[in-house]
């Protein structure tokens, strides 16, 4: 793990805190799972964030000189500049997420466009949001070592902070945030479209909203906004509309195997062609091929 993240790890070190396992997870974010009972440690200005959510117990306890107590569920949030004693009552098993400054900083700038140092992250102890728990939860039943489970944890992990940088906005940030102002320029707007057009059979980052988002240079949640506002839909949605599109045109004008038609038009697999075929008209690729095929033949009544 990082050594921006030891901090925390050494004052539990140090303490009667069992480390149960641990995970780095990228982008300036970690995880650890811990145990403990019967202690009192105290922090100091650890110099990251970090998310605590008890899994189990909590009973007994409390930060000196802070009403309320420990209980399976509930959360704390440490910023890099807090400082506490503790005294730590029965058994209990909590997780932990630290995070750098840094990355709290460009998640704000990402989702509000606003500047980073008017983002403050404020002390919580003991605090009850269902969102936090049930991530806690998500967290505690997957396998940390194996990759595709670790990225699902770090997902969950960004839509956690995503959600503690949304409840620390003001509410003159956030309205700045998802006040519609207008859409994409037209000249911007024909770029992005063109752009998919371009791009629906390339690898799935190709059309990214990151990708997307660059093109204009616009973060990504202002281009998301303003897609919306522009094409009355998101661009997965978009997305999703043009691939089926050339899908149909590909049934109608050419006898490609499915295989073949599912890749040229971004689809993960032929099955998954086939779901959105079947979704879209109720017909199988097969099925809708005969029948564009029927229609378009000569004679075919109008």
């Amino acid at each position: 793990m990082s050594q921006a993240f030891e901090r925390v790890d050494q004052v539990l070190g140090r303490s009667r805190a069992r480390q149960e396992r641990r995970a780095a997870l990228g982008d300036g974010l970690a995880l650890v799972q811990w145990s403990n009972a019967h202690d009192n440690p105290s922090y100091r200005q650890p110099g990251h964030h970090t998310l605590s959510v008890y899994l189990e117990g909590g009973y007994g306890t409390r930060a000196r000189g802070v009403a309320g107590e420990g209980s399976p569920g509930c959360h704390c949030i440490l910023p890099a500049e807090h400082e506490s004693d503790w005294v730590v009552g029965s058994g209990q098993r909590f997780v932990h997420l630290y995070w750098s400054p840094l990355a709290w900083s460009e998640r704000g700038v990402r989702l509000l466009d606003a500047e980073p140092r008017a983002l403050t992250l404020p002390t919580r102890l003991f605090g009850q949001d269902p969102a936090l728990a049930a991530w806690a939860q998500q967290l505690r039943v997957l396998d940390w070592d194996e990759p595709a489970q670790r990225l699902l944890a770090q997902a969950a992990s960004h839509a956690a902070l995503d959600r503690l940088l949304l409840q620390a906005a003001t509410p003159a940030q956030r309205q700045g945030a998802l006040r519609a102002k207008g859409g994409l320029s037209g000249v911007a707007r024909r770029r992005v479209l063109a752009y998919i057009d371009a791009h629906l059979d390339a690898p799935s980052d190709a059309l990214s909203l990151a990708s997307l988002a660059a093109l204009v240079n616009l973060s990504e949640f202002h281009f998301a906004r303003m897609f919306r506002v522009s094409m009355a839909c998101s661009p997965h949605e978009w997305i999703a509309q043009q691939r089926l599109r050339r899908a149909v045109a590909g049934l109608q004008q050419s006898q490609l195997p499915l295989a073949e038609l599912a890749a040229r038009c971004g689809y993960a697999s032929p099955s998954h062609l086939s779901h959105a075929v079947r979704r879209a008209h109720g017909l199988t690729p097969r099925e809708l091929r005969r029948l564009l095929s029927e229609a378009t033949r000569p004679g075919a009544c109008a």
